[in-house]
């Protein structure tokens, strides 16, 4: 189930609970009395990338079904979305074990979507919450992190002061709607953030020639991709290597988009539309560009074709 972005609910506060929007992967995990399986957004199983939350199944004592985040904390407790980034792509098991040791995950959960057989997507949100407090998940690399009622100008002000992403407020009486996105859940952000699809890239200058210089970025508005601008910032060397890497084998010569400029359409990479990533931004433009856009990273859990304006 997906959030729309919002304002924060007043006229009907009260029919809102407002949790923490933490800055990570989503994932829901099957969980078993012998093991757990982690599967993305966009139902990829990422178990492997993720050893330590093993524990997960000896917390939980029987078969259930949770929903939640994976983060990496920073040294303050915050989450931190680029130290994650090194743990997202990691399909080897044994790389996958010592980085476990030395950048450990956590995993939030927040939802309870299956208990034994019964299944509780119909159950209203206050009632999974409190089947998912008496379940009583503890242990290491695990926590079930609280939910707020009463006035969600608090818990903004809140998650502000704890350098958090922002808050989603989610109606008690509502049910969960398996991968839809629905005004039942409101997410609200003290950033402007967007996912977007790379389309290509122009060439760099300087320390950066040869190389990327800014990612060309997309996103569907009416069931059609457009050109959303470029993103030049907030790159690290690692990041710019693994992006050439990954953005090698996708070159076309053919632009995803039709509504390019002519001067970005002369000098472009294109690539196929595939790779979903993320920025920070500070307005849009009256002609859907995004205005000082600054680069957080990969969103592989992501299909390309959910990328919507928001």
């Amino acid at each position: 189930m997906l959030a729309v972005a919002g304002e924060l609910p007043e006229r009907d506060a009260d029919r809102f609970a407002v949790e923490m929007k933490w800055d990570g992967v989503r994932a829901v995990a099957y969980v078993s009395a012998e093991s757990v399986q982690l599967f993305s957004r966009n139902d990829r199983e990422i178990t492997v990338s993720y050893p330590e939350l093993q524990t997960l199944a000896a917390a939980a004592g029987h078969d259930v079904v949770f929903d939640g985040e994976i983060v990496s904390m920073d040294d303050l407790g915050r989450p931190n979305f680029g130290r994650l980034q090194s743990r997202m792509h990691v399909v080897d098991p044994a790389k996958a074990r010592r980085l476990s040791e030395h950048e450990p995950v956590s995993y939030l959960l927040f939802d309870v979507l299956r208990i034994g057989t019964e299944t509780v997507l119909h159950v209203p949100y206050d009632d999974r919450r409190a089947l998912l407090e008496r379940l009583d998940i503890q242990g290491k690399f695990l926590e079930v992190p609280p939910s707020f009622t009463g006035d969600p100008q608090h818990a903004m002000q809140a998650s502000r002061e704890a350098g958090l992403e922002g808050v989603v407020c989610k109606r008690r009486d509502s049910g969960y709607s398996p991968g839809r996105r629905s005004a039942d859940w409101i997410k609200v952000k003290h950033q402007r953030m967007q996912e977007v699809v790379i389309i290509g890239w122009e060439v760099g200058t300087g320390r950066r020639a040869e190389g990327i210089g800014a990612l060309l970025l997309a996103v569907h508005v009416d069931g059609e991709l457009r050109y959303a601008g470029q993103v030049g910032t907030g790159f690290t060397e690692r990041a710019l290597a693994d992006l050439c890497r990954r953005l090698e084998p996708l070159a076309t010569t053919r632009a995803p988009v039709r509504d390019a400029p002519s001067d970005v359409v002369s000098v472009a990479r294109w690539v196929r539309p595939e790779l979903v990533g993320e920025v920070v931004f500070g307005e849009w433009t009256a002609d859907g560009r995004l205005r000082h856009p600054s680069w957080r990273g990969l969103r592989d859990e992501k299909f390309a074709s959910d990328v919507v304006r928001e």
